[in-house]
């Protein structure tokens, strides 16, 4: 018996026009607790009102500075940590009401960027892949932990009773993605999976992740620093600002064009493999602003050079550029009706 078949996902429910998960108004805020009570003083606003949506079969890449609020998305996802607002729905099923954490966590796995931290020392790496299937009662977990250990490169015979300590960086990601598979999963999210790893063992672990998407039907969100790993997984960019999504496009188009003024500092911040062309000046100046109080309107306001006194005040919709529809930006620029004095313009050159 090959490990496709048996690998064994939740069922399909929706077929293969219904999203595979659809996040709306997701919010998460951190409280920040002081005083001799312990009262809360403040909060961290750390993911505002995001909402977006994952295709069956796709790679949904997510980008944007550290502090964004990408790894707090993630686990969102996953259920690792607790919603204040909106709705995940998985497969037309929202969580909380016709879907039990228990099952979302059956259907959604994660790959984290430390992969010695999140395998436990003293399990073997045989236990530590078949751990997750032995809690959800999947059948034979250590003949699938050990097919998993196969396919992602690792000899079962060599590797099963070792322990994390005695492997490399890129075996114990290895282990890790093993590990994810051999819940089955039908999303795995992937948060700076391959951002530790040697370039030579990057470029393995993600030929490894597309060979695994196609073989098994999985779908990925992908979240790095390293816009041309993301370009090269990712079907879809989300670029989320301060908690906020600011520019969500298919890879293509938004390579092409970068609609919001954040995405094209990102973007230009990328070493250029040209020797003749240096980077001179920072494309993006300061630091983002205080997530506790973040400015009013559009947050990018207070960096963005093409700031005028509406977005100070009104905060942009997510909406698509009127020449292509799937290309989804939040900025005064691109909304004719904002009051901007080049809205419906774009960004200008």
């Amino acid at each position: 018996m090959s490990v496709t078949d048996t690998y064994q996902p939740t069922p399909d429910t929706g077929g293969p026009a219904q999203p595979l998960i659809r996040v709306t108004g997701l919010q998460k805020y951190f409280p920040i607790r002081g005083g001799i009570l312990g009262r809360t003083q403040a909060k961290v606003q750390a993911v505002d009102g995001v909402s977006f949506e994952v295709k069956k079969g796709e790679t949904l890449g997510i980008v944007g500075e550290s502090g964004c609020g990408k790894s707090t998305t993630a686990k969102l996802l996953i259920g690792l940590v607790e919603k204040d607002k909106g709705e995940i729905v998985f497969d037309g099923h929202a969580l909380g009401e016709r879907l039990s954490l228990k099952d979302l966590r059956r259907g959604v796995q994660m790959v984290f960027q430390d992969s010695y931290a999140t395998l436990n020392p003293r399990l073997t790496i045989l236990d530590s892949v078949a751990f997750g299937a032995k809690v959800q009662g999947l059948d034979n977990p250590e003949e699938l932990a050990r097919k998993m250990m196969d396919r992602v490169g690792l000899d079962p015979d060599r590797f099963a009773h070792r322990y994390p300590h005695e492997l490399s960086g890129g075996q114990r990601q290895r282990v890790n993605i093993a590990r994810a598979l051999a819940m089955s999963p039908r999303l795995v999210v992937l948060d700076e999976a391959v951002s530790a790893l040697d370039k030579s063992v990057e470029a393995q672990v993600l030929n490894l992740l597309n060979d695994l998407r196609a073989e098994f039907g999985l779908t990925y969100v992908f979240i790095s620093h390293d816009l041309n790993v993301v370009r090269y997984i990712s079907d879809r960019i989300l670029v989320m600002y301060l908690g906020e999504v600011v520019e969500v496009a298919p890879v293509d188009s938004i390579w092409q064009e970068q609609a919001h003024p954040y995405t094209r500092s990102l973007f230009s911040a990328m070493p250029s493999m040209d020797p003749d062309n240096r980077t001179k000046e920072p494309p993006l100046a300061g630091d983002p602003p205080n997530p506790i109080n973040p400015p009013s309107g559009c947050r990018f306001h207070t960096r963005c050079r093409f700031a005028s006194a509406v977005c100070k005040e009104a905060v942009p919709k997510l909406s698509g550029l009127a020449r292509n529809g799937d290309h989804m930006v939040a900025c005064h620029l691109h909304d004719a009706q904002s009051g901007h004095p080049k809205a419906g313009q774009g960004v200008p050159e």
